[in-house]
């Protein structure tokens, strides 16, 4: 083995030290295309590996039931010799085969979980630097604990993502027994919490946390080591500075991450840049944004401005740009410099015609929050730059926020490429594997299902408009009820889950809501959505991470039913909502409602083609030409979208070395 998996096997362990420094990381931006070239290609003895793995859990299993027979003493003093051995010889086969004995020991005795032999196999993946497609329900909270408790037997520094701040804490503290049991310490870190707090957190040997908080940290980190000349000079400075000392880093670097739900953060979320800003004061700015709104509202679509719904754009027309030239009171008061003004009427026509509330963003009492496209949950903190944010709050009549300039900046696909040790899991990757490899070096490996999938797959039916589509579901929803089978309803926004708890509500159709204003309690609804007769209108953010148990009674009446009321933006996103039902062996079935007006047919099929397709209500026949019709909008979206982000890449590797030569020169 070649690489990363390599310093993982030798004397050399990504940990800070004298090899690595005080703050590991990869400083070549190239470096995962030269793993890649070694040992990523897809495909690549995926079957020898499978094997390998295979004999691995096997020979792991039997260690275990060695280690049962033993005495308390006798275990302790033999983790103890484990530990030693892996700190000096890293992560060899045979030492991770005894520390995945130990760990599935301690897992039975403390957080009664005895591990399968897949959830053995998916560690074993992960610890190869490797992503493993492990089907939802299968036990990835689990993995995650096995692979990161392995690594950090060895000294490495693990840090373990996952979706949100709930599950950050939630997992930590769940799993806490069982890294106390093999004498590691386990921390998370969370919004809220400050810098001192968070130093604490990454000085555990494992720390929780979310993709972002974890990268604006890593922001606050750089700029500090800016100040730095060298790896010397920032040991010199922890050597002498105050534990409290806010110029001090707040991580040990980057040495090894596992990801969870690795497709969301990896391809869904990295077409986002993760912007370090400080603020600036806009109060004399407010009447400037009023004012674009008042312009943007006298303008024509068509003769004035034409909207991009696909780059949520809006541009001006040589007609709008003569209107915008306009000497009037207005113009006048937004200044002399005509670019800034027709940018500005730009972004105040994308934020009154593109920007729809309860879609992409909420209001409540704290302002207007952003929702997560992919997600479908708030994102706290973030805002829309260039003046989009606070024109949105002027249009909302909130509290307009004070302007940003950016500190610094980074991509999660520059970002993950710094870590010495990647690897992760998802129930729906394979589909992205191609890019996976491309962008940051990571194989894909699929981990066999531990029991037969019992799923019935219902044919996909089309709809001309919502109404009749809604009309469909509030009937299946009622027919479901009457027997008591439970139903996980999944749509597009937050609007569209209102409107249609509003039409179950007319029908008396008991029901609980899941969108981003729950996004606190989203696990408990989640919990109960397998209930008999229980019926949830959810997002797409579905309780990812949240298990779906079947209550009393619900498995004779046919397990979890899934209605699919949305038409992604990817194929992996309709097998996420899916994959909720029919985990682990349980019976479960899945049905897709979809319809002409949603806004991925709108952005790809002209009008006159959907209202010519649209004629046909309830269109489920043939199955092969309703597959092209759904299908082929997500194939064009997934190609906009990988272009995107490869282009927001290519700026970001620019951006960073414009920096470091500007550095270089200093």
């Amino acid at each position: 083995m070649s690489g990363v998996a390599h310093n993982m096997k030798s004397e050399a362990l990504p940990a800070p030290g004298i090899v690595f420094g005080p703050y590991p990381e990869r400083s070549a931006s190239n470096d995962a295309a030269v793993r890649r070239h070694v040992w990523g290609r897809p495909g690549f003895l995926r079957a020898t590996l499978a094997k390998r793995f295979t004999q691995d859990v096997q020979r792991a299993q039997q260690r275990r039931e060695q280690l049962v027979g033993m005495s308390d003493a006798e275990r302790d003093q033999s983790l103890l010799n484990l530990r030693a051995q892996m700190s000096r010889h890293g992560l060899s086969d045979d030492l991770v085969i005894e520390a995945f004995a130990h760990i599935s020991v301690l897992s039975e005795r403390e957080i009664d979980m005895v591990p399968f032999d897949m959830q053995l196999f998916a560690a074993k993946i992960i610890l190869d630097n490797r992503l493993a497609e492990m089907a939802t329900g299968e036990g990835k909270t689990l993995v995650a604990a096995i692979s990161a408790a392995t690594a950090a037997l060895a000294g490495i520094p693990v840090h373990v993502m996952t979706s949100n701040d709930y599950l950050v804490e939630r997992d930590a503290e769940k799993l806490r027994p069982l890294y106390q049991g093999l004498g590691l310490k386990v921390d998370f870190v969370t919004q809220a919490m400050q810098a001192e707090r968070r130093r604490q957190a990454y000085s555990a040997d494992i720390t929780y946390c979310t993709a972002k908080e974890l990268t604006f940290d890593y922001l606050r980190d750089t700029m500090i080591r800016r100040g730095m000349r060298s790896d010397l000079h920032l040991r010199v400075a922890r050597l002498v500075s105050h534990p409290r000392n806010s110029r001090d880093t707040v991580m040990r670097g980057l040495c090894m991450a596992i990801v969870d739900e690795a497709d969301s953060i990896l391809i869904d979320e990295a077409r986002v840049p993760l912007i370090l800003a400080s603020k600036l004061d806009s109060s004399v700015k407010q009447d400037v944004y009023g004012h674009a709104l008042h312009i943007a509202r006298t303008l024509v679509e068509f003769t004035d401005f034409r909207l991009n719904a696909n780059g949520m754009v809006a541009t001006l027309t040589n007609a709008g740009r003569r209107k915008v030239e306009k000497p009037t009171v207005e113009m006048v008061a937004m200044g002399r410099n005509r670019l800034h003004r027709e940018e500005l009427v730009c972004q105040a026509l994308a934020a009154l015609h593109l920007y729809q509330r309860d879609k992409h963003y909420l209001v409540d009492k704290a302002g207007v929050t952003i929702i997560d496209e992919m997600t479908g949950r708030v994102a706290p903190g973030r805002i829309w730059s260039r003046g989009l944010h606070q024109l949105i709050e002027h249009k909302e009549r909130c509290e307009i926020s004070d302007d940003q300039v950016t500190s610094a900046q980074i991509t999660f696909q520059r970002f993950f490429q710094k870590y010495l040790c990647l690897g992760g899991m998802s129930g729906t990757i394979s589909e992205a594997r191609n890019e996976l490899s491309s962008v940051y070096g990571l194989d894909v490996v699929t981990v066999p299902l531990r029991c037969k999938s019992l799923r019935r797959l219902m044919p996909t039916v089309i709809y001309p408009d919502r109404t009749a589509q809604s009309k469909t579901v509030v009937s299946e929803v009622r027919r479901l009820r009457q027997i008591g089978q439970p139903v996980l309803i999944g749509t597009d926004s937050v609007a569209d889950s209102e409107q249609l708890s509003a039409l179950l509500d007319m029908n008396e159709i008991a029901h609980t809501v899941l969108n981003a204003r729950q996004d606190r309690s989203e696990a408990d609804i989640v919990a109960q959505a397998g209930t008999v007769g229980r019926v949830t209108v959810a997002t797409n953010m579905a309780g990812r991470g949240t298990d779906i148990p079947l209550g009393p009674g619900s498995e004779i009446r046919g397990g979890l039913h899934v209605i699919s009321c949305q038409h992604n933006t990817s194929r992996r996103i309709d097998r996420q909502l899916i994959g909720r039902c029919a985990r682990q062996g349980d019976p479960g079935s899945a049905q897709t409602f979809i319809c002409f007006d949603q806004p991925l047919f709108q952005r790809s099929f002209p009008q006159w083609l959907r209202k010519v397709l649209s004629r046909a209500n309830g269109l489920s026949r043939p199955r092969w030409l309703v597959g092209v019709i759904a299908r082929l909008p997500q194939i064009l979206e997934e190609n906009r979208q990988r272009t995107q982000r490869r282009e927001m890449l290519e700026q970001d590797l620019k951006l960073d070395q414009k920096l470091s030569s500007i550095e270089g020169f200093d």
